[in-house]
């Protein structure tokens, strides 16, 4: 290959190669901003808050609110059962839990 650039054709080649790589870096720049990914960057908060037990000794779960209502109602979760969610240090009883006991409330 030759590297010798003192002729208009070979700097014109090289000018040319050089708009070529800006203009593929700018489109995959624009495609790689603009790519959407399902789910990806939703917030926690918007899916809802998700709960763990201690059903019949096994740890279950995630559970959303209605299901854990489900739980309540057909007695597999009580006051005392063992439950976790995000942002608890450590598990805790059902009714120390503000949105379990709630749930525990309105059952009686």
């Amino acid at each position: 290959m030759n590297n010798d650039f003192s002729s208009i054709e070979r700097l014109m080649e090289f000018g040319l190669s050089m708009a070529v790589a800006q203009q593929m870096m700018a489109t995959m720049n624009h495609c790689i901003a603009n790519t959407v990914v399902p789910g990806a960057g939703a917030p926690i908060a918007n899916q809802g808050k998700r709960f763990f037990a201690v059903i019949d000794g096994v740890q279950a779960g995630p559970f959303d609110e209605r299901e854990v209502e489900n739980l309540i109602a057909t007695g597999r979760i009580a006051a005392q059962s063992l439950m976790w969610r995000q942002g608890m240090s450590a598990w805790g009883a059902a009714e120390t839990i503000p949105e379990i006991n709630r749930l525990l409330l309105l059952k009686k």
